[in-house]
């Protein structure tokens, strides 16, 4: 699996337990340690904790583990490093202040459809 492929599969993942705003951008041109960041907005700290487990679990059975894991739920932030992609998880408030997708602007964004 490449490693959009994988940021993809994190995106649905968390897409089937309702994560909310789910984005992906294509950092690999202007940074030097991933290539993409995922990012999706939960509704609260249980939620936050759902949601990564259901990425963790749901990368375990592609035999993909995840490298470093920072935050708490209960922050409002939890970060799932996989290498080359890095999966955010906010609530609506932190992801206000901490604004990704302003940092990483001139980046493309990766095309994802949230099933209905």
């Amino acid at each position: 699996m490449d490693n959009k492929d994988l940021a993809l599969l994190a995106a649905k993942l968390l897409d089937s337990k309702k994560a909310k705003d789910i984005s992906i951008i294509d950092i690999a041109e202007k940074s030097g340690f991933a290539d993409y960041f995922v990012i999706a907005t939960a509704g609260s700290a249980r939620q936050i904790s759902a949601l990564c487990d259901e990425v963790e679990d749901g990368l375990a059975k592609e035999n993909i583990l995840v490298d470093h894991k920072e935050g708490r739920g209960d922050t409002g932030w939890v970060l799932l490093d996989y290498g080359d992609v890095i999966v955010n998880v906010f609530t609506a408030e932190q992801r206000d202040h901490y604004q990704i997708e302003k940092v990483w602007i001139d980046c493309p964004q990766v095309e994802f459809e949230p099933e209905a």
